[in-house]
C-alpha cells in the first residue's frame, strides 16, 4: 500500500462514534494509553495510536450513534505487554473490567473493558506461543485475495 501521513498506517483501522470526540481522546489516553496522531475539527475525528495499530473516534452524526446500553455489536482487541497491569491501570481511570485477566489454553492472557461511552475491549498479552491445533483451532494456509493481487 502507498503510504498517506493523512491516515494510520495499520491495515484495519477501527472506527468508533462518540457523543464528544475529546472526551473519548482524553479518556483512551488516561485509561487505555493510546496516543493521538491526527485531530480533525475541533470535536469531529480523531486518529489515535496504539502500539502498531490503529483505532479513529468518530463523532455522532447523521446514522452514526454509539453503543446502545445492554446491545454489544462490536469488541475490538488490543495487543499488550502486561495485562493485569493493564487491567488495574484502566480500572483506575474509570473503565468498567467485564472479565477479569484470565489466562487461555490458546497462550493469552486477556480481561474485557467497557469504556464511558459503552464501547467493548478486549486486551490480549501473549504469555506462550501456542500452535493453533493444540487448542482445537486449524491452521489455514494464506491465499492471495483477488482484491489484493
Amino acid at each position: 500500500m502507498k503510504p498517506n501521513r493523512s491516515i494510520p498506517q495499520a491495515t484495519v483501522i477501527p472506527i468508533l462514534i462518540y457523543p464528544d470526540v475529546r472526551q473519548a481522546v482524553d479518556w483512551l489516553s488516561r485509561a487505555f494509553g493510546f496516543s493521538e496522531r491526527v485531530q480533525i475539527g475541533e470535536n469531529h475525528r480523531s486518529q489515535l495510536r496504539v502500539g502498531d495499530g490503529a483505532v479513529i473516534i468518530g463523532d455522532v452524526r447523521d446514522d452514526r450513534r454509539p453503543p446502545r446500553p445492554g446491545k454489544v455489536t462490536h469488541s475490538v482487541m488490543v495487543r499488550v505487554e502486561d495485562a493485569r497491569a493493564h487491567c488495574e491501570h484502566a480500572r483506575q481511570h474509570g473503565a468498567r473490567i467485564l472479565m477479569e485477566p484470565k489466562d487461555f489454553e490458546y497462550g493469552e492472557r486477556q480481561y474485557s473493558a467497557e469504556d464511558f461511552a459503552g464501547h467493548q475491549w478486549t486486551f490480549s498479552e501473549t504469555f506462550r506461543d501456542v500452535a493453533p491445533e493444540e487448542w482445537g483451532g486449524i491452521s489455514v494456509p494464506e491465499k492471495p485475495s483477488a482484491l489484493t493481487r
